[in-house]
């Protein structure tokens, strides 16, 4: 059994507590997480370092990263199984992230998606942090040497921008860094958003956002107001080109029930979109109900809580701390 879990191979992910988990981040990501638990060794953490390159209420944080934690464990995520840990508590991300800013090229941060689209929705604070993240996400990648990281298509670039630093860092210094390879779920939802089906469901759309602790009655009235599309066919059909909206409820339909879309296409055959959308929303009611109940539970035993985190940050630690060493003594810097 022991040698078994040697070999299983690494997967690490985050997520920013800078809004409310939401649907798209459960079917997207968490989901998928839990299905992998026993397959892979998972570092799973809050990615709070990151939130702060945009001003965050500070008690608003410290409630939403302790909810997240909640929320992770609520949907399925073992702490026996998995490391769940808070990015703060474990020194060795800002630590790297620095030293792998000094090895990341101003050009290659310049040329970042996410820094252009940031930027131009902060433009009173364009910080330096906004900009040389990707160096700390590539820290927060590279410290766990793992086999494998899971990308959405918005975070490619990112992925690439890490293979090429620690490539070029262990150009320098020798095999130093395991050059992680992409992971693309074979399943896993992109959900778009309720309002505006031509993009993906966001925290800063609340009216198009499905939250994972939101009151059953707020997420029914938010599909009943869903977009569907504005021809006058009032039909059930899969066609994201001309109906995206539709195609986007079905697509929901179909993560939550496991229904495929032509037996959703066959359920709602003859019955529009106002027998369509209610149920989706029901199904999805149903679907985060235990989920929410759970984080609620557990959300007020601090003490538990805080034994997850502290563990998860200590193991987190004693993995991170080794790459680190080895950086360090690779780079010149003095033994502690």
């Amino acid at each position: 059994m022991d040698e078994k879990k040697v070999e299983k191979k690494v997967m690490l992910s985050g997520i920013q507590p800078s809004g409310d988990l939401h649907l798209g981040n459960y079917l997207g990501a968490i989901k998928n997480w839990v299905e992998r638990t026993d397959e892979f060794d998972n570092f799973y953490f809050m990615a709070d370092m990151h939130t702060i390159t945009v001003r965050q209420t500070p008690a608003d944080l410290r409630r939403r990263t302790l909810e997240q934690l909640a929320l992770y464990i609520a949907s399925g995520l073992d702490p026996e199984k998995n490391t769940l840990f808070i990015q703060s508590h474990v020194h060795q991300h800002a630590e790297l992230g620095w030293v792998l800013q000094c090895y990341t090229m101003f050009g290659e941060l310049s040329r970042m998606t996410q820094f252009k689209d940031k930027s131009s929705k902060h433009q009173d604070n364009i910080n330096a942090g906004l900009f040389a993240y990707p160096s700390l996400m590539a820290a927060d990648i590279l410290l766990y040497q793992p086999d494998l990281i899971p990308v959405g298509e918005d975070q490619k670039q990112h992925c690439e921008l890490t293979r090429d630093v620690a490539q070029r860092f262990n150009h320098f210094y020798g095999d130093v860094f395991k050059i992680p390879e992409p992971y693309i779920p074979k399943t896993g939802a992109r959900v778009m958003c309720l309002t505006t089906p031509e993009t993906k469901m966001s925290k800063s759309i609340p009216e198009g956002c499905v939250f994972m602790m939101e009151k059953p009655e707020d997420i029914q009235r938010k599909f009943k107001r869903a977009v569907t599309d504005s021809d006058t066919e009032n039909c059930v059909r899969f066609d994201p080109v001309n109906k995206p909206g539709v195609a986007n409820l079905m697509s929901i339909y179909s993560a939550v029930t496991g229904k495929t879309f032509e037996q959703i296409e066959q359920e709602f055959s003859g019955l529009g979109y106002g027998a369509f959308k209610p149920q989706v929303g029901e199904a999805v009611v149903e679907m985060l109900r235990p989920i929410r109940e759970e984080a609620t539970r557990i959300m007020k035993d601090k003490g538990y809580l805080e034994s997850v985190y502290r563990a998860g940050a200590e193991k987190a630690s004693y993995v991170a701390e080794k790459t680190l060493r080895k950086v360090y003594k690779k780079v010149g810097f003095v033994a502690r």
